[in-house]
């Protein structure tokens, strides 16, 4: 007979954190209207093609409700400082249903003043006044999937809405929200230069505070995986791409703050930055990960995947399908592969703050890194060189444990 999680948590562990670090919360909404041939995220396409039913969206979230209320003695009296809402297409859900959640979440969790929340939108679900009432519900920040302004590329990438909706869905989220953000593919099918130019001319005329770039690349179980588009960019056109992406972004005000992110002033993504910065989070729903430390432990965990295996699991009181403690030495890597990330890098007295382990851990790594001008070191901090944020993989990748 497996031992109950609190039994086992009261077990010496192998790290020793003298203070836990920020917590956030992710919530994963699974369902979206088609699967887009390039996503390998936990999504399950609506059966009919229809929109979500109430029965389906209360069901579920009686689901996340109870699967939150038998994590909460993980999280006892921490704060949560950002909640995630993400998917498949969280927008499927009723601005109703959001409301709903948020205030379910709020009786049993203390949150931070201000605390970011931050809803996935596309513009496929998009209806006029929709994204207002997800903000009336206390979403404080809209992520849009537009991925292209250019109906061809929306085609080759199998999204389900049209250059149209896109326009009309941004708009309507900058109507409605202080801070929002673009997303955005590059390398797409057949795309030249130009027409990405164009694209980010679209993007950056509604001066969005926030832009998240991304290169499509082709990840396994994914219908690209095993038939691929034709027409990809080689990579020395991906990187002239990068390249324009970088100047023009700067250009209109945004900094780039991590490999993929680019923001204004006061817009950088809280939640984000958490899972850079080797912060907790909970994460709730369907497939979910989460991240969760104690004084002697980290542990990783992930929900069951199938929605409905995941709701039946809840009511069984197992919502958690797999967890693992994190290793020592596997923790060195574990950092530094999401705080080099990051453009500022990472303060030195953070790594053993987050992970227990002394600074000794990764002193050679670091010095192999600046010496192969990947890294640089200014007093306590570290950060990638323009080099090493060109070739992040390769800085990542000399701080590997050992064989």
């Amino acid at each position: 007979m497996a031992d109950s999680a609190p039994i086992r948590l009261l077990r010496p562990g192998a790290v020793a954190l003298q203070a836990l670090p920020p917590l956030s919360l992710y919530v994963h909404l699974p369902w979206c209207l088609r699967k887009c041939p390039y996503c390998d995220f936990n999504s399950h396409e609506v059966r009919g093609g229809a929109g979500l039913t109430p029965e389906l969206q209360r069901d579920y979230l009686d689901a996340l409700v109870a699967d939150l209320e038998s994590a909460l003695p993980q999280i006892w009296g921490r704060r949560v400082h950002s909640i995630f809402i993400g998917g498949g297409t969280p927008s499927l859900f009723e601005p109703e249903a959001i409301d709903r959640l948020l205030a379910d979440i709020r009786a049993r969790l203390p949150l931070e003043p201000g605390c970011e929340i931050t809803l996935e939108a596309n513009p496929g679900t998009f209806e006029k006044d929709r994204f207002r009432g997800y903000r009336a519900a206390g979403v404080t920040r809209l992520s849009v999937g537009v991925q292209s302004f250019n109906d061809a590329m929306l085609q080759a990438v199998g999204r389900v809405h049209d250059a149209e909706q896109a326009r009309a869905a941004v708009a309507e989220a900058a109507s409605a929200f202080d801070t929002f953000n673009i997303d955005l593919m590059y390398a797409l099918p057949g795309q030249s230069l130009e027409m990405l130019a164009r694209d980010l001319d679209e993007a950056l005329s509604f001066a969005p505070p926030h832009l998240s770039i991304y290169h499509l690349t082709l990840e396994p179980n994914t219908r690209f995986a095993t038939r691929p588009p034709e027409g990809l960019p080689d990579d020395d056109l991906a990187s002239d791409m990068l390249d324009l992406l970088a100047q023009r972004t700067a250009e209109a005000g945004l900094q780039r703050y991590e490999v993929s992110a680019f923001a204004r002033p006061g817009h950088r993504c809280v939640h984000n930055l958490n899972y850079w910065e080797f912060g907790d989070y909970l994460g709730i729903g369907a497939g979910a990960h989460g991240k969760i430390s104690f004084p002697d432990r980290i542990l990783r965990q992930q929900r069951w995947r199938e929605p409905a295996t995941y709701m039946a699991k809840v009511r069984e009181g197992q919502a958690v399908s797999n967890e693992q403690t994190v290793m020592p030495k596997e923790l060195p890597f574990e950092f530094v592969l999401n705080a080099l990330r990051l453009k500022d890098g990472f303060e030195l007295t953070r790594f053993s703050e987050r992970t227990g382990q002394p600074l000794q851990a990764i002193q050679r790594a670091l010095a192999e890194a600046e010496r192969r001008g990947l890294l640089e070191r200014e007093g306590d901090i570290a950060r990638p060189t323009a080099r090493g944020f060109d070739f992040l993989s390769d800085l990542q990748a000399l701080f590997l444990p050992p064989d």
